[in-house]
Parts: structure tokens; C-alpha cells; sequence
């Protein structure tokens, strides 16, 4: 599992925030790395169950995604979105 924040690492322009056992995550990881590997864009994800105020804040929204520590996506992630946001910075 990749980790990090919602600003993200050196090289990691997306960052998914999800939780274990959660379908939509499951759903959200695989666009993120189809896209991610044609683009050869670096992501990480962060389990917000690790950290009171990532549940606080995010619970009702995951997956959420960032590009660049920028919310693009919850719920669910839209491939052409992701693909707009990364072409854009």
C-alpha cells in the first residue's frame, strides 16, 4: 500500500484516500492505476482509518481523490477527470 498525504510526496501526483473492505476503493484503485501506468504518473493511497482526523473529515466521502494535494473526485473516481486534472498541471 502506497501512503503519504493528501499533499503528496516527491514524485506521487495522485493520492487516493480510502479504507480496507471498501468496494468503491477497490473500484477507485483500479482507474487510478490504469492511469497512472499509461501516464507514468507516481499515486499513493492513505487508509484514513489510520488517522482520527482523516475519519473525521472524510469518512462519508471515500474514496477521495487529489492530484497535486488538489481534490478532484469522491465516491467515485472518473478516469477522464483524473486524466483532465493530470493533463492540466
Amino acid at each position: 500500500m502506497r501512503t503519504g498525504g493528501t499533499a503528496p510526496r516527491s514524485g506521487e501526483r495522485i493520492t487516493l484516500l480510502a479504507r480496507p473492505g471498501c468496494h468503491l476503493c477497490d473500484d477507485a484503485r483500479a482507474v487510478i492505476e490504469r492511469v497512472a501506468a499509461d501516464l507514468g504518473v507516481g499515486w499513493e493511497e492513505r487508509d484514513i482509518t489510520a488517522s482520527p482526523d482523516d475519519m473525521k473529515e472524510y469518512w462519508d466521502k471515500i474514496p477521495v481523490t487529489f492530484v497535486d494535494g488538489v481534490q478532484i473526485d469522491f465516491w467515485r473516481v472518473s478516469e477522464a477527470r483524473l486524466r483532465a486534472a493530470l493533463a492540466r498541471r
